[in-house]
């Protein structure tokens, strides 16, 4: 599967294309906030929450109209505009997971939603893992989904593995939003991973 980058390369009207459509998706009624939910629902009120891979910020609006304090980071800079035109109350961050590390840290929560990671280079899904690992505090917890099907290449056992190559525990798998059961058939991915606290007093992040 081509990275997001190659995408808007081959294609310099998608990241406007792709907004319009969530856009509309919203004016028709559509419920487009539903991973919002679920992660608001788990977070104590005021958290600290990275939107990473925040597209044009359906969610970090969501969260921030919460009382979160909530920072959006997208590899693409004309999402990330309109992200900021529409949440002038959230921060927001041009960077790509693979290659840089994220501007802020000490999350509580992070939430990856919209397939980000299946639009990864393979070389780069260690790197993005590793980074979204340190920007979390110590306890705090990544909820992480994606699909693994045709022209997907990161196998969920795939994954677990780099998760846990960078330090998570894995508490939870589900297949979806919704909290279905997960399955080795299962083609979707929500998995709630963690930064474990230390196990003695006073370490950094604790």
């Amino acid at each position: 599967m081509p990275t997001w980058n190659e995408i808007v390369k081959n294609n310099p009207a998608h990241s406007i294309n792709y907004a319009n459509r969530w856009q509309m998706l919203a004016e028709q009624g559509h419920d487009i906030v539903g991973e919002a939910r679920l992660i608001d629902a788990m977070a104590q009120r005021e958290s600290r929450i990275l939107d990473a891979g925040c597209g044009q910020g359906r969610l970090t609006g969501f969260l921030t109209d919460r009382g979160h304090t909530v920072v959006g980071f997208d590899v693409d800079p004309v999402l990330i505009d309109i992200a900021k035109e529409a949440n002038p109350d959230a921060t927001f961050y041009v960077g790509d997971l693979s290659t840089d590390e994220i501007p802020e840290s000490d999350f509580d929560l992070i939430v990856s939603a919209g397939n980000v990671m299946g639009f990864l280079a393979p070389e780069g899904r260690q790197p993005a893992l590793d980074h979204l690992y340190r920007a979390l505090k110590n306890g705090g917890r990544a909820v992480i989904a994606y699909g693994s099907g045709p022209g997907r290449a990161w196998s969920f056992p795939e994954f677990f593995a780099n998760a846990e190559t960078a330090g998570f525990v894995v508490e939870h798998k589900f297949s979806s939003w919704e909290l279905d059961p997960y399955t080795d058939r299962s083609e979707f991915l929500v998995a709630v991973l963690r930064r474990p606290k230390p196990l003695w007093p006073g370490a950094v992040g604790d």
